[in-house]
């Protein structure tokens, strides 16, 4: 696994807070060692007041990245005496409307994607002018402190892309194509744009609707179909993958394919060599650390980060990596 120079420091600074947030549990120690799971959280909670946490993101139905997120609110919400609520929408309007809702319950804390910001903006202020705490995650981190947010904590997604444009030029790679799975969502703008900025060959941009993956599907064959010199696709979620993976084979195409981020069939596509390699952003990482962050500010008014955003990635992983990744990606924490 190949960490970008960038984030590598920032990736140790985020595993060290993780390591360090999970000995505050009450129990601790090494009974809490025993104890603990990968699922459940394991041991006794903190003894700290009980606090209702929400988490709001655009994800669309499906996706399964959302759900490796949720699993490392819940360990972390489990750990610190927390109750976690968890709604989605990929729209930006109904994804606001959400964030509304829990500021209307009075929730203790707030962690918010910011994939379309302008259409969560107000709504965002409104929770930071109720008193409630917000942590954004995953996308649009260069809002985070203007909208009031405590702190950010996802990948740099320019940073990202240009990983994967120095990697496909390392390849040998001349033209790739960047599968946009939806429109607007400014991070995924990021990447491509990444890409492009880095590959010493050209990048063309494709989106496709991503709730339809049949459509999906057929979108990206169709285009290989049509520019036979595309010899890299990039994929921007790991769903994504698969599709083009079966896109190209009936292209008949030679088409190297590529993808950010992982999950169980990403690694078995590594295995299996129809993948050529994945850019891992830690989205455990990302749900425990600001469920967590949201805990250690009520309770200690701590700030994870000092209002800076903390990096979960990237990371570069391929099939040599894949022996460690089988046994993570199996038990939904990578």
């Amino acid at each position: 696994m190949r960490t970008t120079r960038t984030a590598a420091a920032a990736l140790l600074t985020a595993v060290a807070l993780t390591v360090t947030a999970a000995g505050c549990s009450s129990s601790g120690g090494k009974d809490s060692e025993n104890k603990a799971t990968h699922t459940s959280g394991g041991g006794k909670p903190a003894a700290t007041p009980r606090m209702t946490v929400a988490m709001v993101t655009h994800s669309g139905e499906g996706d399964t990245f959302w759900d490796i997120v949720q699993s490392g609110a819940k360990v972390a919400a489990a750990k610190d005496n927390v109750e976690f609520l968890y709604a989605a929408n990929k729209e930006g309007k109904e994804q606001a409307a959400l964030i509304d809702s829990y500021v209307t319950k009075k929730v203790d804390g707030l962690i918010v994607t910011l994939a379309k910001p302008e259409a969560v903006k107000a709504s965002v202020a409104k929770a930071v002018a109720a008193g409630i705490p917000v942590v954004t995650i995953n996308s649009g981190g260069q809002h985070s402190k203007a909208f009031g947010a405590l702190g950010h904590i996802g990948q740099d997604e320019a940073v990202a892309g240009e990983a994967v444009g120095e990697e496909l030029t390392a390849r040998g790679k001349k033209k790739a194509l960047c599968v946009i799975h939806e429109q607007g969502n400014v991070s995924l703008e990021e990447r491509c744009a990444g890409v492009r900025k880095t590959f010493k060959g050209t990048v063309e941009n494709l989106n496709v609707e991503g709730t339809n993956m049949p459509a999906a599907t057929s979108s990206i064959e169709a285009k290989l179909q049509s520019a036979k010199d595309i010899d890299a696709v990039v994929t921007l979620g790991a769903p994504f993958a698969a599709a083009s993976v079966k896109a190209k084979q009936s292209a008949g195409s030679g088409a190297e394919i590529d993808t950010f981020d992982l999950n169980a069939a990403v690694v078995a596509q590594l295995k299996a060599q129809q993948i050529g390699f994945a850019v891992d952003q830690q989205p455990y990482l990302q749900g425990y650390l600001a469920v967590d962050a949201l805990w250690l500010h009520k309770d200690n008014l701590n700030v994870i980060g000092g209002g800076k955003p903390v990096l979960t990635g990237p990371a570069l992983v391929t099939g040599k990596d894949v022996p460690v990744l089988e046994e993570l990606t199996a038990r939904g924490t990578r």
